[in-house]
Order: C-alpha cells, then sequence, then structure tokens
C-alpha cells in the first residue's frame, strides 16, 4: 500500500474513538450479566463522573425492606436515581411488586422496560406510560448535594408518588428537605460501599420502621 493510500485511510477523531470505546465496554457489559447475578449491586460499576455511589449490601437491604412493608402486596415503587435499591429490590422480589429504576445511566437499561431514561434537569420528561401519582412510595437520592438538584428531584418526587417518600441524601440537605417534601430524618444511618465525605441520612414523610422523627 503507497503513503497516498495510507493518508487516506478514515481516521476517528479522539472523542469518536472514545465514545466507540465506550459503547463497546457498554455492550460487553450487557453481555456478561447473566440471569443469576444481573441483579448483584456492583455488578454494573459505579462511575464517579455520574456521581454513583452504590449502598452497602446492609444498607441496600434495609431500605429494599422497608420500600417492600410500605407498599405491601402488588405494590408499586419507583427507585429515582438509586439503581442499588432497585436491584435489591428485584433480588428479593421478582414477582409480585412492580418496580422502576428511573437512572441517566443508559446501562441500566439492561433491566429492559422497567428502566427509564431520567435527567433531573428534566425532571418531568418522562414517558406517557407513566402517568401521576402511579407509585406507592417512590426512593429518591439525587445525584448531587445541591439545592437546585434537590429542588428539581422533588418535582419528580411529586408527580410520582401516591404519598410516601424515602429520600436519601446528605445531612447537609435536612431543612431543604423538610421544606420541600416535608420528610422527616430517620434514625437509621445509610452506609456506602465508598467512604463519603459527606454524611448520609435516609428522611421519610410516614410512619416507618427507619426510625424517623429524632
Amino acid at each position: 500500500m503507497s503513503d497516498l493510500e495510507d493518508d487516506e485511510t478514515p481516521q476517528l477523531s479522539a472523542h469518536a474513538l472514545a465514545a466507540l470505546q465506550e459503547f463497546y465496554a457498554e455492550q460487553k457489559q450487557q453481555i456478561d450479566l447473566g440471569e443469576d447475578d444481573k441483579y448483584n449491586i456492583g455488578i454494573i460499576e459505579e462511575n464517579w463522573q455520574l456521581s454513583q455511589f452504590w449502598y452497602s449490601q446492609e444498607t441496600a437491604l434495609r431500605l429494599a425492606q422497608e420500600a417492600i412493608a410500605a407498599v405491601g402486596e402488588g405494590g408499586r415503587i419507583a427507585c429515582v436515581s438509586a439503581p442499588s435499591v432497585y436491584q435489591k429490590l428485584r433480588e428479593l422480589c421478582r414477582e409480585n411488586l412492580t418496580i422502576y429504576i428511573f437512572e441517566y445511566d443508559k446501562r441500566f437499561a439492561v433491566y429492559g422496560e422497567e428502566f427509564i431514561f431520567y435527567d433531573y434537569n428534566n425532571p418531568l420528561d418522562l414517558p406517557e406510560r407513566i402517568a401521576a401519582h402511579s407509585f406507592d412510595i417512590v426512593i429518591a437520592d439525587p445525584p448531587y448535594l445541591s439545592e437546585e438538584c434537590l429542588r428539581k428531584t422533588t418535582e419528580t418526587i411529586k408527580y410520582l408518588t401516591r404519598g410516601k417518600i424515602l429520600l436519601c441524601t446528605g445531612a447537609i440537605m435536612e431543612e431543604q428537605a423538610a421544606e420541600l417534601l416535608g420528610v422527616k430524618m430517620c434514625t437509621f444511618v445509610p452506609k456506602h460501599t465508598r467512604n463519603l465525605a459527606n454524611e448520609f441520612r435516609c428522611y421519610v414523610n410516614y410512619d416507618s420502621g427507619l426510625d424517623c422523627g429524632i
């Protein structure tokens, strides 16, 4: 092959190459998710650039059990930016509950129709099949500790819930959470698989097993 032919060979830009590599990585991860372990926390790795920090197994279990108790048989649960709770819920309950995961990270589309693409910057940009006030409880973990993020996520929560709210966010957001959602801090302290710089807490607006009202 001549030098001229080499020069004419199409070359991918650095941006296009990075996008292609990301696509192949996502495809590989989708292929690697087996039916038996597809709901394991950590099977889809954290992406710190998206402010992703998974709950510990113990915390995910406690929050999932709380949600199940709150909705009862045949209940509907929305997990907003809380994928590890969704995974634990589906690990515990493959049937008898309707559970949706509202998430920006499209790697979670492996969960099929239960995945709803969600960008908190467009809090009400949801599919028509997601009706207002159609979930018995909304579990939400806004990705950023900011008033703007919480305020926009609040719009989503209020649209989705029939009443019950379980919010997980930083202790520094207590006042804003109470003002926006009418929730109170619980005694239960959630933990993550990695130690975070900011103290995290749970907040609810109903009589919960997480010992609210301290």
